[in-house]
């Protein structure tokens, strides 16, 4: 999905930005991990690998809340 503006009298705001507050609140999820805030990485793949890794933990802990 493209960014978009709401134009005048075609469509309304309302449902603008929607999509862009899932996506905040995924990189607020992810900043709970201090290693990927900080980034104490200089190569790329392990940085990489930590986000990854960050990632599928929180999204097990999401999984785990919802049983």
């Amino acid at each position: 999905m493209s960014p978009r503006l709401a134009r005048i009298g075609i469509e309304t705001s309302q449902k603008l930005g929607r999509h862009r507050w899932v996506v905040e609140r995924s990189i607020a999820w992810l900043a709970g991990y201090r290693r990927l805030t900080i980034r104490y990485e200089r190569r790329a793949d392990a940085f990489k690998g930590f986000l990854a890794l960050a990632a599928a933990l929180t999204c097990f802990k999401k999984l785990k809340q919802a049983k």
